[in-house]
């Protein structure tokens, strides 16, 4: 008589993968440095010739050197987080941005492009809008 398929099943294992670290372009990382220490609040954790890592709040993004602004114009990643409290962070901080956007799909999102074309999509959930073919500005 086979065993029950719970007796068979191996023992639940350790999380082998504990992030996901987007990695950007960057046309001048001295650049990118101060726009994400300045305006966005990172620390820099590591900046070699051609490689760049900054982190906030256990977060990590890196960057490589890169002489091609088409790339970073079509890349983005997306942070979660409290996106209102980021907003007035980064307006205190002298960063110009559209306030956070109630989204159809049930996230409230900040977007930030850097200096060099990459999209940072900041997001956290929220109900999803009554009408999923409008977005809600918040006010």
């Amino acid at each position: 008589m086979p065993a029950p398929a719970s007796a068979s099943a191996p023992p639940a294992a350790a999380a082998l993968l504990h992030a996901t670290v987007p990695v950007l372009a960057s046309l001048d990382l001295d650049e990118s440095a101060a726009f994400y220490a300045d305006r966005l609040g990172f620390a820099i954790a590591l900046r070699t010739a051609d490689y760049l890592i900054a982190e906030r709040d256990g977060c990590e993004l890196h960057f490589w050197l890169c002489g091609e602004r088409h790339i970073a114009e079509n890349t983005s990643c997306y942070l979660r987080g409290d996106v209102r409290a980021l907003h007035a962070e980064f307006t205190r901080r002298g960063l110009a941005s559209e306030r956070p956007v109630e989204r159809a799909w049930g996230m409230r999102e900040l977007y930030v492009i850097d200096p060099h074309g990459n999209l940072l999509k900041f997001g956290e959930p929220c109900e999803p809008s009554p009408d999923p073919r409008h977005d809600s500005p918040l006010p």
